[in-house]
């Protein structure tokens, strides 16, 4: 079994929960977002942040605005909607009720 191909399927599987907690109080461009989850130490690529973007505004969680750049072309900022809030705090209360249930079982068991 590759162990790296197992941790890819787990990154994938909160890099949802990530984008809308970077949302969560403020907007931010793909970049900032990108720069954040590598700080992090969460690597992600622009291949799979875009179409996930897409995807959560086309959902109705996140919507954009453009803004002119003076160092390049327009940057779309990307914010929470209400609806986007609302599902990125009971995500988030999943995740916690999930990842102690993990810790448990993976604490009890080594």
């Amino acid at each position: 079994m590759d162990i790296e191909n197992s941790k890819a399927q787990m990154r994938k599987g909160v890099l949802e929960l990530c984008i809308l907690s970077i949302l969560k109080n403020a907007e931010h461009y793909p970049t900032e977002i990108l720069e954040r989850m590598k700080n992090a130490k969460l690597l992600v690529v622009e291949g799979t942040l875009y179409p996930l973007l897409t995807r959560l505004k086309n959902e109705g969680l996140l919507t954009y605005r453009w803004e002119e750049s003076s160092s390049g072309p327009p940057r779309k900022y990307f914010k929470l909607t209400a609806e986007g809030e609302q599902f990125s705090n009971e995500l988030a209360a999943g995740w916690r009720e999930l990842n102690e249930s993990v810790a448990r079982i993976v604490e009890q068991n080594q």
